[in-house]
């Protein structure tokens, strides 16, 4: 169970088979994935910034934790989707190199960005078990103050692993490595072995605190659903709900067992090299992102209906400008 930065044994090998003996890609295949890749990054971002203006634009969403922690959320996965999509343009199809002190800051912040997610998930189910199974307590427990204090305390876990990886490497390479030009990829950054070994301890840790906690919310908040309901429309939606939370979970979890995986494989199909780390890089870093609209945009009927009216009014003066430079 090592994650995002517990590969260096085996990804280093890969990625340098990667880069230097597997053919690249043809023109039309490349542009076609980098264009996939560009549409999905660009759809995703008008959806997470249309989210972020709804939320800035009513002040009763600053009071809820819910909606607190779902925008941190959403601003934590648009900046670690434009990062990794980003290296993987330039990196993985363009084989651009930089330098490594540049490459630093970009991959502390793809990496801490891509671990806060689960912990924030994590977050909101705590949030939505106490709201279902507390409901007399719920002011009282979950304030404002409280869920700030939350998410700073999810940042500075999610940070601890990278920047620790910083200073081994800091600590244990020469001077001159920062000044060099490389791949910015995780596992040619920080090379030592001693990070793999940290960051599999972590991730074990990190990984079944995470699942422990979300298996127990959901279970609870399941039984209470079905025990409280008299409807049966409403307590499909609740077990509707929780489903889609465990399976935005699981895809982001995915994030902890794929890259393990991915090197083995492009060492058994060498020649596949590149489709195994494109679908890799769709199934980890795309597609979990594409639940959070559906799940918090679509589902919950309060922001759905502000988040609607903030379209229809952006409709409204795109159709007035038009009629305007008609006009004149």
């Amino acid at each position: 169970m090592c994650a995002l930065s517990s590969q260096v044994e085996n990804m280093n090998s890969s990625t340098l088979l990667l880069l230097n003996v597997i053919p690249r890609d043809s023109f039309s295949t490349a542009l076609t994935k980098n264009i996939v890749a560009m549409l999905v990054w660009l759809a995703l971002s008008i959806l997470n910034c249309s989210m972020v203006s709804t939320f800035r634009k009513h002040r009763f969403f600053y009071e809820d934790p819910r909606y607190i922690m779902f925008i941190c959320m959403v601003i934590n996965d648009g900046v670690q989707l434009t990062l990794v999509t980003s290296l993987y343009v330039v990196s993985i199809e363009m084989k651009y190199r930089i330098l490594a002190s540049a490459c630093c800051p970009l991959i502390l912040t793809a990496v801490t960005t891509t671990r806060s997610t689960p912990l924030i998930l994590a977050g909101m189910a705590l949030e939505c078990y106490i709201s279902i199974c507390f409901p007399l307590h719920y002011s009282h427990i979950c304030t404002v103050a409280r869920t700030m204090w939350m998410i700073g305390v999810i940042f500075l876990l999610s940070l601890t692993p990278p920047i620790t990886d910083l200073f081994i490497t800091v600590a244990k390479e020469p001077p001159l490595f920062f000044h060099t030009s490389i791949f910015c990829d995780h596992s040619l950054l920080f090379r030592d072995h001693s990070i793999y070994y940290k960051n599999c301890v972590f991730d074990s840790v990190y990984f079944s605190f995470v699942f422990l906690t979300l298996l127990y919310t959901y279970y609870k908040i399941m039984l209470t659903a079905r025990a409280a309901s008299t409807d049966l429309v409403s307590a499909k939606k609740a077990r509707n709900t929780v489903l889609l939370h465990g399976v935005q979970l699981l895809l982001c979890m995915l994030a902890f067992v794929v890259p393990s995986m991915q090197a083995p494989l492009i060492q058994l199909f060498p020649m596949y090299g590149l489709e195994i780390r494109y679908v890799n890089f769709l199934l980890v870093y795309i597609i979990p992102r594409f639940l959070s609209p559906m799940i918090y945009g679509f589902r919950d009927e309060k922001f759905r209906k502000n988040w609607l009216r903030y379209f229809v009014s952006k409709a409204h003066k795109v159709d007035n400008s038009v009629t305007a430079s008609v006009l004149i």
